[in-house]
């Protein structure tokens, strides 16, 4: 293909972006929405960045922001893939193009969006909190430029590093776990936060000492050296940069090359691949022997196997661990915050069948009876132990390590079994009241027109569930009220076990019945996505 393929993939890029909105309203209004609200934030950011100017930490703020913003670009890619076709060059393997010419369009199309427009607001922000004098200002408009196009190159690189992995099913499957980035992120910026509030902005002085030489922050850091009149650091750093500009954009065209002339392995039959004998692991033999076994067996595959449930468990874990575990490092945590990993684990209990998707319906094919229901939803609970509590009961202990609050540990475990007690038994009885679909596809996880039954199933389960633990609760409020009620305290765990036990059966045996009766009801539901 002769001439310059820029404009011509450049209009590509603005007339898939055109065309996607033409799909419906709802999606025109969504991108509009996403952009007026990207747009606000990134004044926002603007202002307070310009407001920074003059400050002795400045430099470090700025430093740290572009690392950052690198970090996320990098990531970007592998959790939405589907936000930009032009990830894909897969796409052009049929037309004549080189892959210089095309890295370079490609390049320059990636600058089309509102990614890239946030991106440019932050730097040039950044760049006017640090610039003092003509020189650094220019210099600015060169690190704005390298620093913008090694946060695009590196999004690029990545995206074709991963493509096949990225456009296949079980890579967009991988776009689920999002939700865990963003979950674990938000406690570690609250817990930065934090940090800066009680010690200052001169905690992030070692940190951006190193990431200063680090592209694309060293372009930052390079505004800032002119600014103190080190200008052999400046050329350094954008050199720095501009080396790592250079790095993306080969290893860029490398792939590219590789993704346009070589086969795609996935579509080659490997020898033996045709018929292959699968073993088993070994777990059904640890489980009970019946009905309970083989429905421990497939909600336990269910959690390894299937995507979302896998993405649902691991952000349930991670956060049921950072938030008492970073409180009790902060020394501002309560032992009774470790309840924090029953309760997250127990959100699992809820919509059980809603999980199974439209394979549910071989699964209502063997419930015939109330006691067909009960041993499912038994099983299914255990199930669930198998994981919670010996879960629950190492955030615990961990937690109380790091207090170094030993006494309080029976009452803690106490009320953390029977709060996941009383999650298990709000958990099977909405699963049968109000269950909805899951869809398999996407990053929803509440089919269209059933997110009043999500609200309804999980927030006043979790309500219910809070009410049906008050006596333990109260019970453990009396015993600390009491000057005797130290050599007792031990009574809690057992107590709230039991308790947690007992509830349980009670749930179970409530939903049962109900299970029996509504399985069409609830086969329509969880079928519907």
């Amino acid at each position: 293909m002769t001439g310059d393929v820029t404009p011509v993939v450049v209009r590509l890029k603005l007339s898939l972006l055109r065309n996607g909105l033409r799909q419906s309203g709802g999606r025109r209004a969504a991108y509009v929405a996403s952009a007026v609200v990207t747009f606000l934030f990134a004044a926002l950011q603007l202002i307070g960045l310009i407001a920074l100017r003059g400050h002795a930490h400045a430099a470090s703020v700025v430093v740290l922001l572009v690392a950052v913003l690198a970090l996320g670009w990098a990531v970007m890619p592998l959790f939405f893939p589907g936000g930009d076709e032009t990830l894909d060059p897969t796409r052009l393997v049929m037309l004549p193009l080189r892959p210089r010419p095309l890295v370079r369009a490609l390049l320059v199309a990636s600058l089309v969006g509102i990614g890239p427009l946030f991106t440019l607001c932050l730097l040039a922000g950044s760049v006017v909190s640090v610039a003092h004098g003509g020189a650094a200002y220019a210099v600015g408009v060169v690190a704005v430029t390298l620093a913008l196009l090694v946060c695009v190159a590196l999004a690029r690189a990545v995206a074709a590093a991963n493509v096949r992995l990225l456009t296949s099913r079980k890579g967009r499957d991988l776009a689920v776990l999002s939700g865990l980035v963003i979950a674990i992120g938000a406690q570690l910026v609250n817990f930065g936060a934090q940090r800066l509030g009680s010690s200052g902005l001169a905690q992030l002085d070692p940190a951006a000492e190193v990431l200063r030489w680090v592209p694309p922050a060293s372009a930052i850091g390079a505004v800032d050296s002119v600014s103190e009149g080190s200008y052999g650091r400046a050329v350094a750093q954008l050199a720095l940069s501009a080396g790592a500009l250079v790095a993306l954009l080969a290893v860029w065209s490398r792939h590219l090359t590789r993704l346009m002339t070589a086969p795609d392995g996935s579509t080659l039959q490997t020898e033996g691949s045709a018929v292959r004998e699968r073993t088993s692991t070994g777990l059904a033999r640890l489980l009970p022997a019946g009905r309970t076994g083989t429905v421990m067996e497939r909600s336990l595959r269910y959690i390894w196997r299937d995507p979302k449930t896998k993405a649902a468990w691991v952000t349930s874990l991670a956060i049921g661990l950072i938030v008492p575990v970073f409180n009790a490092w902060q020394g501002t945590g309560s032992i009774y915050f470790a309840c924090f990993a029953a309760g997250m684990l127990g959100i699992q209990m809820y919509n059980q069948f809603g999980q199974d998707t439209s394979a549910f319906w071989m699964v209502a094919l063997t419930i015939s009876t109330t006691r067909d229901a009960y041993v499912e939803l038994r099983a299914r609970a255990l199930a669930l132990l198998v994981i919670t509590l010996p879960y629950a009961t190492l955030v615990t202990v961990l937690t109380t390590a790091m207090l170094g609050d030993w006494p309080t540990l029976p009452e803690a475990l106490g009320l953390s079994f029977a709060l996941l007690g009383a999650m298990l038994a709000t958990g099977a009885w909405t699963s049968a009241r109000f269950p909805y679909s899951i869809p398999q596809e996407g990053y929803k996880n509440v089919a269209p027109g059933q997110v009043g039954l999500a609200w309804v199933s999980i927030f006043g389960g979790m309500i219910a569930a809070a009410l049906l633990c008050a006596p333990v609760i109260v019970g453990t409020i009396l015993l600390n009220a009491s000057e005797s009620g130290d050599p007792w305290s031990w009574l809690m765990l057992p107590a709230g076990a039991a308790y947690g036990a007992a509830i349980t059966l009670l749930g179970l045996r409530l939903a049962a019945p109900r299970t029996a009766r509504r399985l069409p009801e609830i086969l329509a539901a969880v079928s519907r996505g």
